[in-house]
């Protein structure tokens, strides 16, 4: 798709001058995009309450427990996307050093007994009155927005290995390893995952990205090994009839879900499984709900609007004004739409499990607040692209002497080659 990031460019549509980038007036929303996420929003309150209402009632006495919850999260998060919406995204060049020192400080301390909250063995939240928060979910965005202004920074270095490469990857690797230490291999695989695909939307040689994506595969390969639980859960995912009583449980019963709602389901709250079968229904594997009470339907049309959402975060990343604001669009979506697709193939057992949420549906809150905050950001980029871009683009696609601003705008490719 780009052989570097500036080829992402459109022709005309920065607004650069000597004194820096020139403020734009108030953003226009991406409707298309708003929409998209609304309805991901909407599917998941719906469902988590389908999905929930069994387990609140046996365990709080109240149908509506975790219901209430999702709503109280998406309202703060709606709150975090108009603001993220509004703040021009080159502010987030100043915001990026405090959110990291930020969400370093919580990833230390959710490790601290009485600090972090611990369920089964792991650490993974801090509690704060009804709320618990969960910073390997920050660490994510921060990685998104931290990782778009180093790797902006780097600029043509980026093709050197350790000046570039080795310069961006020692930062993600504190993160990842803080996160490690949480116990949360889910969420470590989603960071990689989107450091990764940052990596190569900023134009890093092929070789040196494959060498960056073996390292952490063979780091994943350890993690597992180093831990029986991951193991079992590697080896449940090769043949997951064979452990269903054990650790392939959940993943059988997923299958018997999605399978149970044929074509066009069971209907809201008719499923079977989130009341004694399905572990985790309402969280990581709230797809094989969706499958079971609204079919093959309900599934496709998720994987629509995830489809939708990537088209919509293409678009604003292709479009950006400047690189800065490829690199944060491309993240913020590799990061949404890849969690996405991770959970998705932990549920149909294509990919190994690894409990991350279903983006925008999942039960979570730490998880849909800080997506709909890098949704913000997404429409800021948007927005500012169609400022520019409508009004100026033909007007400024050739410089005065006749010739393209950018000559190689129209380049393919991802990662540069050799």
């Amino acid at each position: 798709m780009i052989a570097h990031v500036e080829r992402w460019l459109p022709v005309g549509q920065t607004r650069q001058s000597g004194r820096g980038i020139h403020r734009l007036p108030l953003p226009e929303l991406d409707v298309w995009l708003l929409l998209l996420t609304l309805a991901l929003c909407g599917l998941g309150l719906i469902m988590v309450y389908s999905a929930s209402q069994a387990l609140a009632y046996t365990d709080y006495g109240n149908t509506a427990y975790f219901f209430d919850r999702q709503l109280l999260w998406l309202a703060v998060g709606l709150v975090a996307m108009g603001v993220c919406a509004k703040i021009d995204y080159h502010r987030w060049v100043q915001l990026a050093p405090i959110l990291a020192i930020v969400t370093l400080v919580l990833l230390a301390a959710v490790l601290v007994p009485h600090i972090g909250v611990e369920v089964q063995g792991a650490r993974r939240w801090i509690r704060l009155g009804p709320m618990d928060i969960q910073p390997s979910v920050l660490a994510q965005f921060m990685v998104v927005v931290a990782g778009a202004v180093w790797l902006d920074r780097l600029g043509p270095r980026i093709t050197d290995l350790r000046d570039g490469v080795l310069n961006y990857s020692w930062k993600i690797a504190v993160v990842a390893l803080l996160v490690v230490m949480e116990k949360d291999l889910g969420s470590t695989v989603v960071l990689s995952v989107t450091a990764l695909g940052l990596l190569w939307l900023a134009g890093v040689r092929i070789r040196h990205l494959a060498g960056v994506g073996a390292v952490s595969f063979l780091g994943g390969l350890l993690l597992v090994r180093a831990e029986p639980y991951r193991t079992a859960r590697l080896l449940s995912y090769l043949n997951p009839f064979a452990h269903k009583l054990g650790s392939g449980f959940q993943a059988v019963q997923a299958l018997y879900s999605l399978a149970a709602g044929g074509v066009f389901g069971t209907g809201l709250n008719g499923a079977v499984s989130p009341a004694q079968l399905l572990p985790e229904a309402h969280t990581d594997f709230i797809f094989a709900i969706i499958g079971e009470e609204l079919g093959l339907v309900g599934t496709l049309l998720v994987l629509l609007l995830f489809l939708g959402f990537a088209w919509r975060g293409i678009r604003a990343a292709r479009n950006a004004p400047d690189r800065l604001g490829v690199l944060l669009a491309g993240g913020a979506t590799i990061w949404i739409v890849g969690q996405a697709l991770i959970n998705i193939g932990g549920v149909t057992d294509t990919i190994p499990s690894t409990g991350v949420p279903l983006t925008f549906i999942s039960f979570g809150g730490s998880s849909l607040a800080l997506s709909l905050a890098a949704t913000g950001i997404l429409l800021n980029i948007s927005a500012r692209q169609r400022r520019v871009g409508i009004g100026n683009a033909r007007a400024n696609h050739r410089g005065r002497n006749g010739r393209p601003l950018h000559p190689g705008h129209r380049g393919g490719g991802g990662a540069q080659a050799d």
